[in-house]
């Protein structure tokens, strides 16, 4: 069901008439290759509608699909009616997790404003990932009902290239059913700092892997081309975010350098290849700012002329749209009235215009997270900034709205987002790849897989779901087997957002370290962890009946692990150092390597005591 009928018909050509006067545009033409229309509409924008297609900013959506004009969460977002209707901005991140019929109803109403501009320009409408368990609003959004399935880490464990491309298709459907035709995903960065917290949007440590995977997954998301049917992939982060200094990450200041002491800079870059030859629409380059990196400056990569324009245009022959990371200009004022400054490294003495210069100097076409395109009109303005330079990225911009179909049609189906969000498949499909993922580390007493029926005392799961699969008992002295669900081990940070981000050490706290192994003693144990970053827990290692890795898995699929229905078949997409001293050791861009690790990278248990895949479940 389209909401923009009737067309007009120009030489038997029906047409969206989008700047409302009558007449077929040149730009309004479906029929016209793309490049003229493009060309055609930047002819007609001022210099204020061009600069508001260069703001890439977050939005919010109420949850009866209402337009939200004010920050309700944790970060601030733009005043949707504002930004869209009088700061022409067309590219809109959203931060909300909104049902599908809402999340539709919202699009719409976000496409009638737009239609109802002066040139009709739509609406592009882009989400940070919402099929997983990452909770973190920074870097994630609650599902919104979209299906459930592992952390990218999982699918690393997995190394299937086809189970990504479908996994990826999935994501097309719920999110073009819902009018998202941006993923600012997948990561195809080098997992190679075990302490970095963003671990879990990769792929994992191994070179093998990582740019493979990110490829499948642009693959599945695009199609062959970017088209209408397409939803638009924006990799991240170039030219790889993994070897944050110390495991500290850049969002923050603590965490600006990154670091290359095994001198494997181009291994990271190499990560993004795969996506780049699949025609990613978009690149985002990472806050962090390279040290001693021979050729680079040491200011956020986004900054670097060399960074984007030469290593990324010049190199590689990217030609695509590239976006910053979000906040580099503008320091956000949270809910408690704390600042949370710009990610500006090494330029913070200069002001949003001079980092909005250097941004632009190097290569860059949208400002992440930013709705200031004054900043823009006022550098042209100054004629520090040529308008020429402006087109050059507006035409980028331009080119993937006309290429996903916007201009045609950019509404969508209330009906069919709700039935297409979660469907019973997606549903199915992601339920078996948290099954698939999950890794048997360890299983020496071949406790595992566990009997039906037994008593089974439970720690971190819920016992309705266990009393499914045994007699669920109170106290460890009355079971059989324990089964205990942990997260990987962090350093809680005080103040948002910091403490958004799983940081710091990943040894385990004392007590949570001696309560385990005195269960252990007590009655023979199997410890699953969910990994979002590798753990340093030899002493459980040694302690457990067996031992089990999981990568975003509900209750439901570790249960039918342990007890057989399901097979685990990952294998550890990072590695398990034995200590924290063998991790502060280890050259921060190196992909494994620490001193004698308890599981290293790729390590899985024998797991012929389960059935094949798909039997008995």
């Amino acid at each position: 069901m389209s909401r923009i009928e009737p067309r007009l018909i120009h030489d038997g050509v029906a047409f969206r008439d989008l700047d409302g006067d009558g007449v077929m545009a040149p730009y309004e033409d479906p029929n016209r290759p793309i490049e003229q229309r493009v060309s055609d509409l930047i002819s007609r924008m001022t210099p204020a509608e061009k600069a508001g297609l260069m703001c890439h900013a977050p939005v919010a959506a109420r949850p009866d699909g209402g337009l939200a004009e004010e920050s309700a969460g944790p970060l601030p977002v733009a005043p949707t009616t504002h930004a869209v209707r009088d700061l022409h901005l067309r590219c809109l991140t959203l931060m909300a997790p909104v049902a599908a019929g809402p999340l539709a109803r919202w699009h719409n109403r976000l496409q009638d404003l737009a239609a109802n501009s002066r040139l009709g320009i739509p609406v592009l409408v882009s989400s940070d990932p919402r099929h997983s368990a990452n909770e973190n609003p920074l870097t994630s959004v609650p599902s919104g009902g979209c299906s459930r399935w592992p952390e990218p880490l999982g699918f690393g464990a997995i190394g299937d290239a086809e189970l990504v491309r479908a996994f990826a298709r999935v994501i097309r459907a719920e999110y073009a059913a819902v009018g998202i035709r941006m993923a600012i995903h997948p990561m195809a960065d080098l997992a190679s700092e075990p302490r970095w917290c963003r671990a879990a949007g990769t792929f994992g440590a191994d070179p093998d892997v990582v740019g493979r995977l990110a490829g499948a997954y642009v693959e599945g998301l695009q199609g062959a081309r970017l088209g209408p049917g397409s939803v638009a992939g924006m990799v991240k982060h170039w030219p790889g975010a993994g070897p944050q200094a110390g495991g500290e990450d850049a969002h923050f200041a603590n965490g600006r350098d990154q670091v290359y002491p095994a001198g494997l800079f181009e291994l990271h870059r190499e990560q993004f290849r795969p996506s780049l030859r699949a025609g990613a629409a978009a690149v985002m380059p990472y806050y962090g700012r390279p040290v001693g990196v021979p050729g680079l400056s040491e200011v956020g990569f986004a900054f670097d002329r060399e960074v984007v324009a030469g290593l990324l245009r010049r190199d590689e022959g990217y030609d695509g749209v590239v976006c910053t990371d979000f906040g580099l200009l503008t320091a956000a004022v949270l809910p408690d009235g704390s600042v949370w400054p710009a990610r500006a490294w090494g330029v913070e003495h200069l002001d949003r215009a001079g980092r909005a210069l250097l941004l632009l100097d190097a290569g860059v076409d949208q400002l992440g997270g930013e709705w200031c395109p004054e900043v823009i009109t006022e550098l042209v303005a100054a004629g520090r900034v040529g308008e020429a330079r402006i087109d050059e990225s507006v035409r980028r911009v331009l080119t993937v709205l006309f290429q996903l179909g916007l201009f045609e049609d950019p509404y969508v189906d209330e009906e069919r987002a709700v039935a297409t969000v979660g469907r019973a498949d997606f549903a199915a499909a992601g339920a078996a790849a948290q099954r698939r993922a999950m890794t048997l580390l360890s299983n020496d007493s071949r406790l595992l897989p566990l009997a039906s029926g037994i008593r089974l005392y439970v720690e971190g799961i819920d016992p309705g779901a266990a009393a499914a699969y045994a007699t669920v008992v109170n106290r460890p002295e009355d079971a059989d087997v324990a089964l205990v669900r942990i997260g990987a081990p962090y350093e809680p940070r005080s103040g948002l957002p910091e403490a958004f981000f799983h940081q710091g050490r990943l040894d385990l706290p004392d007590r949570q370290r001696e309560h385990l192994c005195a269960l252990a003693a007590t009655v023979p144990t199997v410890i699953d962890v969910f990994l979002d970053r590798p753990a340093v827990i030899p002493e459980l290692a040694a302690c457990a009946a067996a031992l089990v890795a999981d990568f975003g898995a509900g209750d439901d699929a570790v249960l039918d692990v342990v007890f057989g229905h399901a097979r685990p078949e990952g294998r550890l997409p990072f590695e398990l150092p034995r200590s924290m001293a063998a991790v502060e050791a280890h050259p921060e861009d190196l992909p494994g390597g620490t001193a004698d690790p308890v599981f290293p990278l790729g390590h899985a248990a024998e797991t012929h005591a389960w059935h094949p895949r798909g039997e008995g479940a």
